[in-house]
């Protein structure tokens, strides 16, 4: 599930930068005042509402989903089977006063061969 909204949260992320670079800036306009078209200083705005509502949503989704991965990071990682005691293994006798532990080192012992 973490993964799927990381995924998602990349996708806004990317969505967020072109709908952010595809905006013009609030001078642009007014440089037409002076050369071309009046129109464009306080007439028809061409695709900047839509470009503001595309905008606004994909901000909307990416703070939707930087809180979500935000509280599945905060909230303490589930048990694993091995922690809940379900595989179970060898319990080691404990030592005796004296006693040493050998070592499995998968390297075979001398103790059955004799030296000579």
């Amino acid at each position: 599930m973490v993964t799927a909204l990381i995924i998602i949260h990349v996708v806004i992320c990317l969505g967020l930068i072109i709908g952010i670079l595809l905006q013009s800036g609030k001078g642009s306009d007014l440089g037409a005042a002076f050369g071309g078209s009046s129109q464009t200083l306080f007439g028809s705005s061409g695709a900047v509402p839509f470009l503001n509502k595309v905008t606004a949503g994909v901000a909307i989704g990416f703070m939707i989903t930087s809180l979500s991965l935000a509280f599945l990071a905060s909230r303490p990682a589930k048990p694993l089977d091995l922690e809940r005691g379900k595989a179970k293994t060898r319990q080691e006798k404990p030592l005796q006063p004296g006693e040493q532990k050998k070592a499995n080192t998968g390297i075979p012992s001398d103790t059955k061969t004799e030296r000579q």
